[in-house]
């Protein structure tokens, strides 16, 4: 986003070989939705729902407001720092790094549960003159320098990082900053490529604004990331920041746009949403605030791979608008009072209530009873060393189901050589929107050793209570073999190649030991 007291949203991670923390929730997460009625959820909740986070952004100065701190630290699942983690904040003198601020925010999120979407890496502005001075034999070593120190000191503490932010002028050329004149366009898969050695289990965005419709900067960076895809640099999805404003027309063909970007196999992200209006409001310029919120929730509710929906903070008092565009406000979902506005309202009615517990479009029989298992696959590579099952679980039913009485089942084959010494396993939570300290797993040989099936992995709950109609949301597992030697899952029972949620009879559930959902090897 642009400059000044910015404010944002979003959300994971990995360990890697060598075992590290994970990313996303800590142990004391929020626990998983509890009430029965949609009236007494969160818009996090009513998200959860339907496997989508809803966040909002913050700054350093709006902590030390109670008030605002109660609502940010209760309605919200996910945070983007605004500013604290931008370039001038973190490095303000060459080789010189500050993380108090970032570090607040971080702690911040942690202490209530919510996941990190960091942001951002390298961006043309709030830039330190001192970048921009340098000779252009000397900007790409800076660059990596500062990626690495920043990625790294929040390795596994952050969900997703903006690496590299706004690289486009809106009629699609590149910006010309200090990156760019220096590198080419080669710096930003330079960037990504550097992001993720430093932080190899964070999922990897380029973010901009103006993209969210069709149009030549939507195209510019079509382009870009299905090249980037091509050449084998990480990166995991898209950031449409999607700054809106009533007096202009709705972005043309938003969920389709976004489609278009998930089909390339990326996630995508509403990652600084608001609609501003023209002072005073009144209430036909409410009515349409109102309803472009709503367009936005069924865009990406209408797209599988849309993760979640960021506001750029949810209340007018701290809002950016009226310093950037003068004579503008009123744009976010709370007013100055830090009262909901009627686009609140509008969001909620769009999330339904999240009564169609996460489904994303799969059909037909849902199993043997209220729950249900989706599963996504978040590991493409099928003979290397980990497994890296996606898995929700939704509760179909009438009333809340107990989760320390569930437990599900993951089946593969550990495909030891015949005459080897029998594989022991090592099983991580990499992020889980309950929580992983709420989420236990462990590695089990499968009895009679069915075809696809030696083994399987078990998930279960040490505590929570999932409502009617509700789902975990995502929890992201993974296991390797002790010696890390390597799998070929091409033949294992439970796995899919779909990157995106679905239902998956072949992950079976338990309630109280009994066969609750799903059909066993």
């Amino acid at each position: 986003m642009g400059a000044l007291p910015l404010l944002l949203v979003a959300a994971l991670a990995f360990a890697g070989p060598q075992p590290a923390a994970a990313a996303g929730p800590p142990a004391a997460a929020s626990p998983v939705v509890t009430s029965t009625t949609a009236a007494s959820m969160t818009l996090d909740a009513l998200a959860e729902a339907h496997g989508r986070y809803f966040g909002s952004a913050t700054d350093n100065p709006e902590l030390s407001d109670a008030t605002y701190t109660a609502t940010l630290g209760s309605e919200f699942g996910q945070i983007t720092p605004g500013n604290s983690m931008k370039w001038d904040t973190i490095e303000p003198q060459q080789g010189q790094f500050n993380f108090a601020k970032g570090d607040a925010v971080v702690d911040f999120a942690r202490q209530h549960g919510q996941s990190i979407h960091a942001h951002n890496l390298v961006w043309h502005s709030q830039l330190p003159g001192w970048v921009s001075a340098l000779p252009a034999g000397q900007v790409q070593a800076a660059m990596e320098n500062h990626i690495t120190q920043e990625a790294g000191h929040y390795q596994g503490k952050v969900y997703a990082w903006d690496v590299v932010n706004e690289p486009f002028n809106d009629d699609g050329t590149y910006r010309t900053d200090a990156f760019f004149n220096a590198m080419g366009t080669g710096y930003i898969a330079d960037a990504l490529r550097t992001a993720h050695a430093a932080d190899p289990g964070a999922r990897l965005y380029i973010n901009d604004y103006n993209i969210e419709g069709s149009g030549a900067k939507a195209d510019a960076m079509y382009r870009l990331v299905s090249q980037l895809k091509a050449d084998g640099v990480p990166i995991d999805g898209v950031g449409f920041q999607t700054h809106l404003a009533v007096q202009y027309g709705f972005p043309s063909g938003m969920q389709a746009n976004l489609q278009r970007f998930a089909d390339l196999g990326l996630d995508v992200a509403v990652t600084e949403l608001d609609v501003r209006m023209q002072l005073p409001a009144d209430a036909a310029k409410s009515a349409t605030q109102s309803d472009y919120y709503r367009q936005v929730v069924e865009a990406c509710l209408g797209v599988a791979r849309c993760v979640g929906i960021t506001v750029w903070d949810y209340t007018d008092r701290y809002s950016w608008v009226p310093s950037t565009f003068p004579g503008q406000g009123s744009a976010c979902l709370y007013d100055e009072n830090l009262q909901p506005k009627a686009a609140y309202d509008a969001v909620r009615a769009a999330l339904g209530g999240g009564s169609d517990g996460g489904d994303d479009g799969g059909g037909g029989d849902t199993g043997n009873g209220a729950l249900l298992v989706q599963y996504r696959n978040n590991d493409q590579n099928a003979t290397d060393s980990q497994i890296k099952p996606g898995l929700r679980l939704v509760n179909n039913g009438d009333g809340a189901v107990d989760l320390s009485t569930v437990t599900l089942r993951y089946w593969f084959t550990d495909d030891t050589p015949a005459g080897a010494p029998a594989a022991t396993f090592d099983t991580w939570c990499d992020y889980a929107v309950i929580g992983c300290g709420t989420v236990t797993h462990r590695v089990a040989t499968a009895s009679g050793s069915p075809a696809g099936a030696d083994h399987y992995l078990e998930v279960g709950f040490s505590s929570g209570s999932l409502a009617a109609g509700a789902s975990t949301g995502d929890i992201q597992l993974r296991l390797n073999k002790t010696g890390w030697t390597a799998f070929d899952e091409s033949d294992d029972y439970s796995r899919t190649a779909g990157a995106a949620y679905a239902d998956a009879p072949q992950v079976t559930a338990y309630l109280g030991g009994t066969l609750a959902y799903g059909n066993e090897p």
